[in-house]
């Protein structure tokens, strides 16, 4: 086991012909800020270049895999961030589908190892790698669908089929790996205690592959997926997030935010959703 370049914001280490990728934000449950999503697609593109590694791991340090896109950046960013128009709303949403599509287009094998949290943006992440192992009582799904938007980017129809990409999309509700593994969203689920080594056996096991083989492999299989519109979709999702920002309760809850923070915030905003 070899540790490779170092970053700020995730950890990468190579394992005989496997890169493992970890974010590492565990204190913000590896909420995505713009410099871990630029680390971990430079760390996944160095892993891509070359032929010394055939299968890359994405997971997360601490007690979630992802709680989403950071939206409680320094205040510095989050002004230089901020939308002033319609049109650079959708510029910057459709950003997120520019950027995880260099994970979707990665020549060598992707797997997203999920445990604990993964949710909205990290859902965004996890579902352009190409196989997600969940732990059993891993939770997964979009609650920002509720006030906020829609997903930036969309993957969900690919692996869920369009009735549990509608059931989750049009409540906000999170399931287990255990439901996902079942709706085809995830891969398949196994115990929290047994997800490392289970992934780690699965990227070894995939590595055994020639690399020309194993890119030859996904890159038809992706194929397929484009043909279904996967490119064009994340294009739709993205302009349809910066629209439904514009809906008068996303912008409620964005004052919301502004004045209450974001705990504070989502609580009020589940509660009504609490029994189900």
């Amino acid at each position: 086991m070899t540790k490779d370049k170092p970053y700020s914001t995730i950890l990468t280490e190579r394992i005989g012909l496997v890169e493992r990728i970890t974010l590492n934000r565990p204190e913000k449950r590896n909420a995505l800020s713009m410099e871990l999503q630029e680390e971990l697609i430079d760390a996944v593109q160095a892993a891509e270049r070359g032929n010394e590694v055939r299968v890359v791991i994405i997971r997360g340090a601490g007690p979630s895999f992802c709680s989403g896109y950071d939206i409680n950046p320094a205040r510095a960013e989050a002004e230089a961030l901020r939308p002033k128009t319609v049109e650079q709303d959708v510029a910057l949403t459709l950003s997120f589908g520019q950027r995880w599509a260099h994970i979707w287009n990665c020549r060598i094998p992707v797997i997203a190892q999920v445990h604990g949290y993964c949710i909205a943006g990290g859902t965004d992440l996890a579902l352009h790698c190409d196989l997600i192992v969940a732990a059993r009582d891993a939770q997964i799904g979009f609650p920002p669908v509720r006030s906020q938007g829609s997903p930036p980017t969309h993957m969900w129809v690919y692996h869920a089929g369009p009735q549990w990409s509608k059931r989750l999309l049009l409540t906000g509700d999170t399931i287990s790996g255990t439901q996902a593994a079942a709706i085809g969203l995830v891969l398949e689920a196994v115990p929290a205690q047994e997800l490392e080594e289970h992934v780690l056996a699965l990227a070894r096991r995939m590595a055994n592959i020639g690399r020309d083989l194993l890119v030859h492999n996904k890159r038809i299989v992706n194929l397929g997926v484009e043909l279904m519109g996967r490119s064009q979709m994340q294009v739709l999702a993205g302009i349809h997030d910066a629209l439904a920002h514009q809906a008068p309760e996303a912008v409620e809850f964005s004052q919301r935010l502004r004045e209450k923070g974001v705990r504070s915030a989502a609580a009020e905003r589940d509660a009504k959703f609490d029994e189900r």
